[in-house]
Order: C-alpha cells, then sequence, then structure tokens
C-alpha cells in the first residue's frame, strides 16, 4: 500500500461517524437513505437466502457486479444490463447505488436471483466484507465512479474491474491531478476503460487509465417508454396552448426561470395566448419546495401526481414523478435543459432527443460537452446565453409548429445516428468474462 492509500484510508475510516450523521439528516427529506444502513459498511444480516451464491446458466454461476452510483447512472446502466442480460441468459446481478434515488430506480432493473445492496464505504474492512460477501465475477463501474481502496482489492482479489461510458472532463482532470498519488494508481489498476469520446479518453490517459475503446455513449441507446411516450403526446395534443418544459432542474433555476417568464410576457403584445409550462425538478426531495416558489410567485400549480385521465388546468405543469421522463418529453413541444443555466454541468439530453423533443441549452454543459455540442452542431439542440434567451427561443420554438415538427425530426435522428455503445461495451465485457471463466478453469486443474 503507497503511504498516500494509507493516509486516505485512515481517513475515510475516521469518517465514518460523520457519513452516519450524514445518512440520518438525508433521511429526513429522503427516507430513502435510512434503508440498511449497515450495507454501507459491509454490514449483511445473516442469513439472506438471496445473498447464497448458486449456480446458474451463466458459466461462472456468480455476479455479475454493475455500481451506478446516481439516477443517471443507473439509467445508463439499464441499457448496458438489457444487452448484458441477452449475451448472458441466466446472469445474476449485483447491483450498488450510492443515492436513494439510484436505488429507486435500480430496483426495477431486478430480476430473480439478483441482489441490490448500497456501495461499500470505501474502508478497507467495508470493502472487503463486500467482495468476500458476493465474490463477483466482475465489477463494473457506470461512468465516474472510482474509488481507491475498492479498486485495490479488487486488483488484489483478482476480479475483473472496468469503468464503463466513462466521462471525464478538465475539471475531473484537474482534481485527480491535485491528489495524484491517490488518483494516479487507482486509475491505472483498472481492468479496462471504455470512455464516451476521444476527449474522455485523453484525459483517463493522461491520468493512468488502461482506455480499451471509445464507444460513445450508452444514453444514445435508450429506447423511451413506448406507452409513457404516446401518453404523453395524447395530452399534449389535448392541451389548450403549445406545452414548453423547464426539464431537471435544479436548485435556483426555477427563480430564474421565474423572473425569465415575466419579462418575455411584459415585452410582449401577444402575450395573451402563452404556452403551457411544465417544469420537472431534477430531484424529488425539491418538489414541495417548488410548489411553494410557484405559488408565492401568484401562479396556479397542477401536480403530475393528482393527474388521472388527463392534466388539469394550472397556470404551470408540475412533474412531480420519478421514472417518467419519456411522458414529459412527449407532452412537451420544446424543453430548456436544467442544470445547464446554473453552473452545474448541464443534464443528459439524449433522452429528450430520443423522444424527438428539440431542446434549449444554456453555457454550462460540461458534464455532457461532446453531447450538447454534436446535438448543437446537428441542430437537434440551440445553444442561448442565459435563460432569458431561452425562454424567449422556447416561446417562439413552442408557438411555430412547422419549426417545431423540423426541430423534432432533428432531434429524433440525431439520437438514432448515434447508437450502438451498448452493443460495443458488452462485446468487451464478454471477453473479460471468458478470460475469467477460462482462468478459473486452469486454476481447478492445476489444483
Amino acid at each position: 500500500m503507497t503511504t498516500a492509500r494509507a493516509l486516505y484510508s485512515m481517513v475515510t475510516w475516521a469518517a465514518q461517524p460523520l457519513l452516519r450523521r450524514k445518512l440520518r439528516r438525508r433521511a429526513a427529506a429522503e427516507p430513502g437513505y435510512a434503508v440498511a444502513v449497515g450495507e454501507r459498511f459491509g454490514r449483511y444480516p445473516q442469513p439472506i437466502d438471496s445473498l447464497v451464491l448458486h449456480s446458474s446458466t451463466d458459466p461462472l454461476g456468480q455476479f455479475v457486479w454493475i455500481h451506478a452510483v446516481s439516477l443517471g447512472e443507473t439509467r445508463a446502466a439499464a441499457i448496458l444490463l438489457g444487452e448484458l442480460r441477452a449475451q448472458l441468459p441466466g446472469m445474476r446481478l449485483l447491483l450498488t447505488h450510492g443515492t436513494a434515488t439510484g436505488r429507486a430506480e435500480g430496483e426495477k432493473l431486478l430480476q430473480a436471483g439478483d441482489v441490490q445492496v448500497w456501495q461499500p464505504w470505501d474502508t478497507q474492512g467495508a470493502v472487503l466484507r463486500f467482495l468476500r460477501q458476493f465474490r463477483p465475477a466482475i465489477g463494473i463501474l457506470m461512468e465516474t465512479e472510482v474509488w481507491p481502496n475498492l479498486v485495490a482489492a479488487c486488483r488484489q482479489r483478482g476480479v475483473p474491474l472496468v469503468l464503463a461510458n466513462a466521462r471525464f472532463n478538465e475539471h475531473s482532470l484537474r482534481k485527480a491531478r491535485r491528489v495524484s498519488p491517490l488518483a494516479r494508481p487507482a486509475y491505472a489498476a483498472l481492468t479496462a476503460v471504455y470512455a464516451q469520446t476521444e476527449d474522455d479518453a485523453e484525459r483517463l490517459h493522461a491520468i493512468g487509465a488502461q482506455v480499451h475503446g471509445v464507444f460513445g455513449n450508452l444514453k444514445f441507446d435508450v429506447v423511451p417508454d413506448a406507452a409513457q411516450l404516446e401518453l404523453g403526446r395524447a395530452w399534449r395534443v389535448q392541451a389548450l396552448r403549445p406545452v414548453a418544459m423547464l426539464a431537471s432542474s435544479r436548485e435556483g433555476e426555477e427563480a430564474l426561470w421565474l423572473e425569465a417568464v415575466r419579462a418575455w410576457i411584459t415585452s410582449r403584445a401577444d402575450a395573451a395566448q402563452p404556452v403551457q409550462w411544465l417544469v420537472v425538478p431534477r430531484h424529488p426531495q425539491r418538489f414541495d419546495e417548488v410548489q411553494q416558489l410557484l405559488q408565492g410567485a401568484g401562479l396556479t400549480v397542477s401536480r403530475r401526481s393528482t393527474w388521472s385521465l388527463q392534466p388539469e388546468p394550472a397556470d404551470v405543469w408540475l412533474g412531480d414523478s420519478l421514472g417518467e421522463m419519456s411522458l414529459y418529453y412527449g407532452m412537451a413541444d420544446v424543453a430548456l435543459l436544467g442544470g445547464s443555466f446554473a453552473p452545474l454541468g448541464g443534464q443528459n439530453l439524449i433522452e429528450a432527443a430520443a423522444c424527438g423533443c428539440p431542446v434549449v441549452l444554456g453555457p454550462h454543459t460540461f458534464n455532457f460537452a461532446e453531447a450538447a455540442e454534436l446535438a448543437c452542431a446537428a441542430r437537434a439542440a440551440q445553444r442561448v446565453p442565459d435563460l432569458t434567451a431561452g425562454v424567449a427561443q422556447a416561446m417562439q420554438l413552442a408557438r411555430d409548429p412547422a419549426q417545431q415538427a423540423a426541430a423534432s425530426e432533428r432531434a429524433a435522428r440525431f439520437a438514432r445516428q448515434h447508437r450502438g455503445a451498448a452493443r460495443a461495451t458488452v462485446r468487451e465485457l464478454l471477453q473479460l468474462v471468458r478470460q475469467r471463466t477460462v482462468g478459473r478453469h486452469e486454476e481447478d486443474v492445476d489444483a
């Protein structure tokens, strides 16, 4: 063990009481954080029949472990998992998360024999207990999650560990370089990295990672929920006005949006026929907060959770459900992309494009830089300097049926043209699985 990782291990061990306190605070707003807290420290109740290894039609008879820290990574994992199950029938999934929203979304992916637990906190003890309990055949970290002790323990125990759909922006590289004695060995110890873009690959290589492929973004392979999309489009047709959405909004953006809408209405002589606004906050714990903000501004609000046959009339519709983005994008003629108007790096625009929903971006898209640039180049998205310009652009597009239809087609075509990352990634993963199978067979023969 290096000196850097020894010091890091001491810090993570000492921080465990602080983590427990943080989880208790988070659980007050999101009860999911109070569930199975012991799992985060590698403590699993015994006996649990579902945790006991047994044979399956997978030659390894062991778990394929996927770690998807949060909601976005879990949705990307779902795309990869579909292709994995097709290629490894009978595989057992071990699914881990770091956030309550990720875990809730991940529950939908489980089949008989699968197991879902929290990601172990990165102490040596918790990580070793996790690996001894589940003995995964392979580990797949989604997008950004690289933990030094977890990577080192997998290397020591011979568990291939890969970083899939990897993204690594300049900010991440600068942070990693500041702790290079810790970060560089962790990235170098990964069995393989599959990057989203050439720029991501170059930055990952600079911090020591072995990049084995650049396959694009898994999220381009998303297939929108057909039933949700159909219902959303039907509700859009029934709406009395064009529908514009503030999608996956983050803290502070709703207030900026309110100011921009008011400014637009004040400046227009034809504001008697505005669009119908739909606001969908990114985080569920903010649904009530956003409703209070809107009502405090004198607006009437109708929440998705109260609808039965169709949306109820109101100044603003509030999307207060999880797992229904296909519905919301189907409802919208155009979407303003949350996270891109405050300096938060933006949210994923690919699902919107796959649903044929044109997107208006703010200036801050560093978390999805290449996807944003490609979308703008294909005219599937438009970039504006701020929310005032964004609201004006969204209003114009939503109120022009011909322009909106053309933009919708460009968005859908853009999404179709960039598919294929899931198949390429699984092809590489299967090679690692087969190598592991052969290696174990040879060990058994030698024994």
